[in-house]
């Protein structure tokens, strides 16, 4: 049976698996001809690729300033600064404008390679291929190079967003600058006209840039949130490439808590400093390290992706697992042989997207097992 050879078992009673045939026929469904399907297609698991959020499509263009003939006055004077203060405003309006519309397109042309790179990707891990593929490598460091230039280009979103933050104040301070003039003394009634048309000319900016202010928040807050799934869809991409075999998406999009009300597994034996086990219960998934290459990645991630998608909140225990009965003298050997195999495995659920502070690492001692172990626990 090939997950015997493989040191990896099933037993979750989530997947209702009650033996190791069993656990065989939930990692890799048999066909019509009763025959293991899947390992040579990439496990068949979910497409990386995924839509980038759009983005906002308004062009900021302020409208012209009107002309005023001069009055002689003294407001005739504030009109006229205002005017060009109105002028400048708009001016640097125009090329914030100009600014975010770069960005744009900057962010959608590395986005569309991005998903470009993923997708050529996940087309070869689909139809099968070697481990550590170079060539799909050299197309993951590019798709990564893509990723960070969205992120600097966020980055730079951010400081515009801070620039238009302080545009927006200016505007509005222009805007009561305005309405007070209308209390000066000394106006002819061409000011007063002359302030009501610059009046409506500053208002209308100043609801243009909080548009504009609005809408790159927006952008931002998307792409964020864009960028931080799509590292995590990176680092599990990296595990596929490494094991030539197609995951889902990361688990990073799952959102987990660890429970604090957990039951006990068993007494603490040798655990190398690890914490006592506190789970109870069967295991989700038994790993057996019975040969220095077990395969166990591919297995795993479908195991815990499919547990969380019944449980989204459900927290992951790795419990090292060291024999309570070995012959003396190897109790602390087994230990740390079984703790090494256990921080593996945490490396992996990391890679795969998950984030190590919803990981708890423990350690039992078992009568029921010849060798080190690894189970993995979901709750």
């Amino acid at each position: 049976m090939a997950l015997s050879k493989s040191g990896l078992f099933l037993v979750g009673a989530t997947f209702a698996l009650a033996g190791c045939s069993v656990a065989t026929d939930a990692l890799f469904p048999a066909d019509g001809t009763g025959q293991s399907v899947g390992a040579a297609s990439g496990m068949g698991g979910s497409s990386f690729v995924s839509s980038p959020p759009s983005l906002g499509t308004t062009t900021f263009e302020p409208s012209q300033v009107a002309s005023f003939q001069p009055s002689g006055t003294f407001v005739g004077q504030k009109v006229q600064q205002f005017r060009s203060e109105l002028l400048a405003l708009q001016g640097t309006l125009r090329n914030r404008n100009g600014e975010l519309q770069q960005l744009r397109n900057a962010v959608m042309a590395d986005s569309a390679g991005y998903h470009e790179s993923m997708a050529t990707i996940n087309a070869r891990l689909q139809v099968g291929t070697t481990p550590g593929n170079p060539l799909l490598v050299q197309r993951w460091n590019q798709a990564q190079g893509e990723l960070d230039r969205i992120n600097g280009n966020v980055a730079y979103m951010n400081q515009l967003s801070t620039q238009i933050a302080s545009d927006s104040a200016m505007a509005a301070y222009l805007l009561e600058s305005v309405r007070a003039a209308y209390n000066l003394s000394g106006a002819v009634e061409l000011d007063h006209a002359q302030l009501r048309t610059l009046e409506d000319e500053t208002a209308q900016t100043v609801v243009l840039i909080d548009r504009l202010l609005a809408e790159l928040s927006e952008d931002i807050a998307r792409q964020q949130t864009y960028v931080a799934n799509e590292r995590n869809n990176l680092n599990t991409l990296a595990v596929a490439i490494k094991t030539g075999q197609t995951y889902g998406q990361s688990l990073g999009y799952r959102s987990m808590v660890l429970s604090s009300n957990q039951p006990t597994l068993g007494a603490l034996g040798p655990t190398a400093g690890l914490p006592a086990a506190r789970v109870g219960g069967q295991p989700l998934v038994v790993i057996n390290f019975d040969n220095p290459n077990v395969a166990y990645e591919p297995a795993l991630y479908n195991a815990l992706s499919g547990a969380l998608a019944q449980n989204p909140m459900a927290g992951v225990e790795v419990v090292s697992v060291s024999p309570s009965n070995a012959i003396r003298g190897r109790e602390a050997l087994n230990a740390n042989t079984a703790r090494r195999h256990a921080e593996k495995v945490v490396r992996s659920l990391t890679d795969m997207g998950l984030g190590s502070d919803r990981i708890r690492l423990s350690a039992t001692t078992s009568a029921d097992v010849a060798a080190p172990q690894v189970q993995v626990f979901v709750r």
